[in-house]
């Protein structure tokens, strides 16, 4: 592959570039040239970066499949520019921004790295500083024929690679916030990078990245719990827009034995709602074949999710209910691994 050795820098918002309001003490957004002002190791890296900032600068929690489309816009016209993209975000979601844009963009044959931090980087104590150096380094690894070593969407966080469809925020205090619950980790960046690169996503380097901006979100996410209420799920499932749900269930995929619930979801799938089985459990999957309410709810047309993250199965929803209309279809894509989301 041709290399440019370069990387880009794509600044969203969240904590990394945040400052504190002198008068009101919370932390607000900076300016994208104050976070790069506070990190003179920028001078040390051996690859060129360019940046590109989201003005304005969003808090995580505001992200949508707009923003999401825009991602993808700002890397696509810019593909062969660059050896790979470091996505600075905000960690509350930054799981579902790496979960969609591991679908949106096909192919996928650079790095795309999603890191942040859990302190602003002008702080004392920052994380910032050694997530931005070391996802800048990733971006830019690869090996002797020139192929990127990581061509996948990642999230890198406190010396941890990861696969982004595979990764969840574990924790909203602690410098370790994302684990791979269902996934081992791609890199330890320690003393020294060690990749293991029996688990890295192989793509075909030959074939062109296709770039998707198009997804549909109507979907929606509900966990079941003991006392769940029959006229509340009704409302929920009756909506005509809805396409499809993502049900949160127990252990190892089971629901309720209530007459009631398995009716409502027999309906819903008899009228083309898809609806995806994800384990509550951190990590483990779904089998619905272990225990007869599994096997109910197999009955009422419901699919597993497998070893999905709830971040992954919405995401995904969300791309293939833009790609088609049928679905049975959406149903069998959702039972295969597209983009190395689901273990099959």
């Amino acid at each position: 592959m041709n290399r440019t050795n370069k990387v880009l820098l794509i600044y969203t918002g969240g904590t990394i570039g945040m400052g504190r309001n002198p008068r009101t003490g919370a932390l607000e957004p900076l300016d994208f040239n104050h976070l790069v002002d506070n990190v003179p190791e920028f001078r040390l890296i051996p690859t060129e970066v360019d940046t590109y900032q989201f003005t304005p600068a969003i808090d995580s929690s505001d992200m949508t499949p707009h923003f999401w489309a825009q991602l993808v816009r700002t890397v696509s016209s810019r593909y062969h520019d660059y050896d790979g993209f470091v996505i600075l975000h905000g960690t509350d979601t930054m799981a579902y921004t790496a979960s969609a844009l591991s679908f949106m963009f096909e192919n996928l044959t650079k790095p795309i790295i999603l890191t942040g931090s859990q302190l602003p980087i002008g702080q004392l104590r920052t994380d910032g500083k050694e997530n931005l150096m070391t996802s800048i380094e990733l971006a830019s690894a690869h090996h002797a024929d020139g192929t990127p070593v990581v061509p996948e969407v990642c999230i890198y966080f406190s010396g941890h690679l990861l696969r982004g469809n595979r990764s969840t925020k574990q924790n909203a205090d602690e410098f370790n916030a994302f684990d791979s619950f269902n996934y081992p980790h791609l890199c330890e960046a320690g003393v020294n990078f060690t990749f293991h690169e029996h688990h890295i996503l192989k793509p075909n380097f030959s074939h062109p990245m296709v770039p998707h901006t198009a997804l549909d979100s109507n979907v929606i996410i509900f966990s079941l719990f003991p006392g769940i209420e029959e006229h509340l799920i009704h409302h929920v499932l009756d909506a005509p827009e809805l396409r499809s749900i993502v049900m949160r269930s127990f252990g190892s995929g089971n629901a309720p034995q209530k007459p009631w619930l398995m009716k409502i979801l027999k309906e819903a799938s008899y009228r083309g709602v898809v609806v995806v089985n994800i384990s509550q459990c951190i990590s483990g999957q779904v089998e619905m074949n272990r225990y007869d309410t599994g096997y109910q709810l197999k009955d009422a047309g419901v699919i597993s999710g497998y070893d999905s993250t709830v971040e992954a199965a919405v995401t995904k929803l969300m791309y293939l209910q833009a790609l088609y209309s049928d679905p049975n279809i959406i149903r069998k894509y959702m039972n295969r691994s597209i983009a190395g989301e689901i273990t099959r």
